[in-house]
């Protein structure tokens, strides 16, 4: 199939970008998983990192496979503004936009035929190389996969097929002079174009499995999980409000969070709304971690007592982070 061919299918399905490539080992971006994993860039994060041995070879995903077919499905919309006592979520969590990607990727790879595996915020490929080859998007400083028209604010996924289609060529552009990412992050995690240091990053620890480092606490001001800094501040990103201008979150998305719901829910109630999550070991704890980290930084005096609560919990975790939260809430 010819690209316009391929261009024209992923229209009709709603994908906004598509591209495609020859099936071929990512030997570079395994050896730079493999480096970095050594120096400890990536904490103690698995996903893609696992296992590059897996990840970094689509020829082994599917017999017969000739083609990895990329796609990317914009997920941004304006979410308002946060009201107090609210906590914000990272943009890609608003909703379900990889389930949404997933459907259309599946019908795409019925259309096209032939055997194909789909592959959507899956830890046995490494999308944003897919990507990148097939000019979906390219690397930024910040390690975002960017796509010309809109952005970063993009969910990506992989169709692996035996059908042979045409090759899209990658994008011939970068980042050039700009650094607004670097110079953006409060932590510093990205003190080298290209690579992050999980180890400071903002997101990585509201997603960890322990206690949230008392220099980060502050940094994280009402942000509950994730972190869109250095994405708000791409120049990259610019303007695709003006594209996706009246395009309210879907039915159910959730922008903000009250952070006294995520408090006073129960166990069950915070694991089945937020199961698009990555939680560790999938406890609620850890959102009552961060809620209580946040309620410390935007909270009001009215909160105090419910930290008083939890600062007298059986938890050591949320225990000691409920004491900073008051300790913070007095500063403020």
């Amino acid at each position: 199939m010819r690209a316009a061919g391929l261009a024209g299918l992923a229209e009709e399905l709603g994908l906004d970008v598509v591209g495609a490539a020859r099936v071929a080992a990512y030997e570079e971006t395994e050896r730079h998983i493999l480096e970095r994993r050594d120096l400890g860039l990536f904490a103690d994060m698995r996903f893609t990192m696992a296992r590059p041995e897996v990840s970094c070879h689509p020829e082994s995903l599917l017999e017969g496979a000739r083609t990895v077919v990329s796609a990317a499905l914009c997920y941004w919309s304006d979410g308002g503004e946060v009201r107090v006592g609210q906590g914000r979520l990272p943009r890609y969590t608003w909703y379900d936009a990889y389930a949404e990607l997933r459907e259309r990727l599946d019908e795409l790879g019925r259309r096209l035929g032939g055997a194909y595996r789909v592959l959507v915020d899956a830890n046995q490929h490494v999308d944003r190389e897919g990507a990148a080859r097939s000019g979906v998007g390219f690397y930024g400083k910040n390690t975002m996969l960017i796509t010309r028209r809109f952005g970063s604010w993009v969910v990506l996924g992989t169709l692996v097929t035996d059908v042979e289609l045409e090759p899209t060529p990658p994008l011939d552009l970068d980042c050039g002079s700009c650094t607004l990412c670097i110079e953006a992050c409060p932590t510093g995690a990205l003190d080298e174009p290209g690579v992050l240091d999980a180890n400071r990053c903002l997101s990585y620890w509201t997603q960890s499995g322990g206690p949230i480092p008392d220099s980060y606490r502050s940094e994280l001001r009402d942000q509950v999980y994730g972190c869109d800094i250095c994405q708000d501040v791409c120049p990259w990103n610019r303007g695709v409000e003006k594209r996706r201008a009246g395009a309210a979150p879907p039915a159910g998305a959730e922008p903000h969070v009250s952070l006294v719901d995520w408090l006073e829910a129960s166990d069950e109630e915070l694991a089945k709304c937020y199961d698009r999550l990555f939680v560790p070991r999938n406890d609620p704890r850890y959102l009552r971690r961060n809620a209580l980290v946040a309620l410390g930084n935007a909270g009001t005096e009215e909160d105090e007592e419910l930290l008083e609560r939890y600062a007298e919990s059986d938890d050591e975790l949320l225990r000691e982070h409920a004491a900073w939260a008051l300790r913070r809430l007095e500063e403020r």
